[in-house]
């Protein structure tokens, strides 16, 4: 087995085989963790007395949350992109597993926008209930979202199939952009041009929630350092800190890279740009085991379920034993305050007898 895997068609080295077997086992722990916490996130939103609380932000955790279950559930795509050199490997994961891929990730990044909107919303109108915070919008709103990134996949889907590039690589092939044709790699520009100008729209909306809510608690602090308005605005400030952390750390360096790598041709940039896109693309991926912390703190019926559920656990961990014996410690329990009330009588009547 080769040390490196290669494009013949362009000379380019894509990929080192330990790097290789690195990125495999980081993605099927990736996959691992984030199905078994985001399939656990959805247990608990779509049981029935979750379906009773629905509020306009808990309908768009549940979309966030459905959106990195599919992220994960795209990660086996990609692991076998890796594993397996053939081209029809790589052609089935272009075209449908990194668009999955991508579909889901960018549906992650509006869902936690529209989570700190709604937020900041309930922090401007506290008293009141703005229309965008009603939990009918949040499925309109969502329902858009998912339309029009759905459309915008299932393009370059029909494109990728309809056609292909000129001349298809020999040798193995990691990077997609080889067997792109003219008019799929200018789409493929467009997508990622419309995408990065998603990003930076809820990069900014974060930014300036975060600014608005520190700023708000400054002046509250000032007038009134003790009082529940300050509280409140200290508690969002927290939350809108973890928001704004998990979707920089995640997704800043992400684009960074991303926008330039696809805007421009790869092998240009040599072998080193290629790791640093792929391992921005890795802490990308770390986003689905990052959000189910969002979803704790954002949601108080959430953190409800779960508080009921360690509560039934806890009472099952008793064990028929134990309630036996809590009830033979009634039992005598009762015994002896009949005793004390019998020989009491007792006392009373002998007493009385004198």
């Amino acid at each position: 087995m080769s040390d490196n895997r290669t494009d013949n068609s362009t000379g380019c080295v894509q990929v080192h085989t330990t790097a290789q077997v690195f990125f495999m086992a980081y993605y099927s722990l990736v996959f691992l963790v984030g199905l078994f916490l985001n399939g656990f996130t959805l247990k608990v939103y779509f049981c029935r007395a979750q379906q009773q609380l629905t509020s306009s932000v808990t309908v768009y955790l549940r979309n966030m949350a459905a959106a990195d279950f599919f992220i994960s559930l795209c990660l086996p795509i990609r692991i076998a992109h890796y594993a397996n050199s053939s081209i029809a490997v790589s052609q089935i994961y272009c075209s449908f597993g990194a668009s999955a891929f991508y579909l889901n990730m960018y549906a992650s990044i509006l869902f936690m926008g529209y989570i700190a909107a709604n937020r900041y919303l309930k922090i401007v109108h506290p008293l009141g209930n703005h229309i965008l915070q009603t939990a009918r919008a949040a499925h309109i709103v969502s329902i858009v979202t998912w339309v029009v990134l759905l459309a915008m996949t299932g393009t370059y889907i029909s494109l990728s199939l309809s056609t292909q590039a000129d001349q298809l690589p020999v040798g193995s092939v990691v990077s997609c952009d080889v067997l792109h044709s003219k008019e799929l790699s200018l789409f493929y520009k467009i997508i990622h041009t419309f995408s990065a100008a998603i990003f930076l729209l809820v990069l900014v909306s974060l930014v300036f929630f975060y600014y608005s809510t520190s700023r708000r608690l400054s002046l509250a602090q000032q007038k009134q350092p003790m009082s529940l308005g300050s509280k409140k605005l200290a508690k969002s400030r927290r939350n809108m800190m973890v928001l704004v952390s998990v979707f920089c750390v995640c997704f800043v360096p992400y684009h960074l890279v991303r926008l330039p790598y696809a805007l421009l041709k790869p092998c240009s940039w040599g072998q080193a740009f290629f790791y640093l896109k792929e391992l921005t693309i890795m802490g990308s991926v770390l986003n689905v085991c990052l959000d189910p912390l969002i979803y704790f703190i954002f949601c108080k019926a959430f953190r409800s379920q779960l508080s009921l559920r360690r509560v039934f656990s806890a009472t099952q961990l008793t064990g028929p034993a134990d309630r036996t014996e809590r009830r033979s410690s009634d039992g005598r329990m009762s015994t002896i305050r009949i005793n004390r009330k019998t020989s009491l009588s007792m006392t009373t009547k002998q007493i009385n007898v004198l």
